[in-house]
């Protein structure tokens, strides 16, 4: 009797595994790039939970669980029976409250890593950047292997490389957490100018700017070439990094550029956008060295004026660095080691972006 149940016992054990290998918790899953995130996870038959500050929208298949990302109490409840964690949470890159970038990007991932090892999850799957090798100068086919900006372009980025690199008398940052011994996993994915239906800010901040008037001015000869990333590409790249991060795997303790291998023209991009949503593109150019000195002579004056008065300018050195130098990135070893390749075409992506934020059409 008890040879003709092993099989049956076999074959529960194997499901109860692969069962929990299909179990996942999206931490910021209620932000943009989260809940792409969470659409395709569900898709692909995943077990979803999903761990933010607030629940952005209604899913009966998704647990919500709403707290502190610093708190692991708070975090503990969210991955129990969970196999891989993807951590995409994150402040706008926009934002200038420096504390908070500090607390949620490195702070808040030291308590993912701690919560991560108490509850026996096995991969961590981090949202980096691939800004954190960007200081403002032009970047050509950038690999993973350059080192860490060492002047970066702005706080976000420098809180970004906290997550990444192992400081000193620290050991806990997420790609020196590797560790196989104890069956605990991690990989960084570094997307890139990340774009598509719902994001709340490259579009939308774009047509503001368009509707007050401040893009008739285009920074640099016009030629420079940028990675924009479709968000669904982005997405497909976390998840393959998730299927394939294994013991002896060349994931493990690595980064990976993840974008549409596609660079374009910085300037072209946006005018693409604009005339899709009948607003006009930037006529007149500035040569670079002047738009930078300019932003720079401006911060200056911000910087003596603070005390007295409140100044939030938009137009800044690392503003005029993203528009006028190229940096763009190589997807080569992302290719090699987990086999991806972009899903969504740049033109494709356009597109949809477009119609999905036909709302925001200029009236003709």
């Amino acid at each position: 009797m008890a040879t003709r149940l092993r099989p049956v016992s076999v074959l529960f054990k194997y499901l109860t595994v692969c069962n929990a290998s299909k179990k996942c918790t999206v931490i910021g899953g209620s932000g943009f790039l989260g809940q792409h995130m969470v659409e395709r996870l569900l898709d692909k038959g995943y077990s979803v939970n999903v761990f933010d500050i607030r629940q952005g929208f209604k899913n009966e298949q998704v647990q919500f669980f709403i707290g502190d990302l610093c708190s692991k109490k708070d975090l503990l409840p969210s991955l129990q029976g969970v196999n891989v964690v993807f951590h995409c949470a994150s402040p706008a890159p926009s934002s200038d409250n420096k504390e908070l970038f500090y607390k949620v990007n490195y702070t808040g991932t030291m308590t993912v890593i701690e919560a991560c090892k108490e509850v026996g999850v096995q991969k961590l799957v981090l949202t980096s950047s691939a800004s954190v090798i960007f200081e403002g100068r032009d970047i050509k086919h950038g690999t993973e292997d350059l080192p860490y900006a060492k002047k970066p372009i702005d706080y976000y980025t420098e809180t970004k490389i906290l997550q990444e690199k192992q400081r000193m008398g620290h050991v806990q940052e997420v790609l020196k957490a590797n560790d196989p011994a104890n069956n605990f996993l991690t990989v960084a994915i570094r997307p890139h100018g990340i774009f598509g239906p719902r994001d709340p800010q490259l579009v939308p901040i774009l047509v503001e700017t368009a509707k007050s008037g401040k893009m008739k001015f285009m920074i640099g000869d016009g030629k420079n070439l940028v990675d924009f990333t479709y968000v669904e590409n982005v997405v497909h790249g976390h998840i393959l990094a998730g299927e394939h991060l294994q013991k002896d795997s060349p994931l493990c303790g690595k980064a990976y550029h993840i974008t549409n291998d596609e660079p374009i023209p910085f300037w072209a991009f946006l005018t693409r956008i604009l005339i899709g949503l009948n607003y006009d593109a930037p006529k007149y150019l500035i040569p670079y060295w002047l738009a930078y000195y300019l932003a720079f002579f401006l911060s200056f004056l911000v910087f003596i004026l603070g005390p007295l008065i409140k100044i939030k300018p938009t137009f800044t050195p690392m503003r005029v660095a993203l528009a006028g130098t190229y940096h763009y990135y190589s997807c080569e070893r992302a290719k090699k080691d987990m086999g991806y390749k972009p899903v969504v075409s740049l033109d494709q992506a356009v597109e949809r972006t477009i119609k999905s934020y036909s709302h925001l059409r200029r009236a003709s």
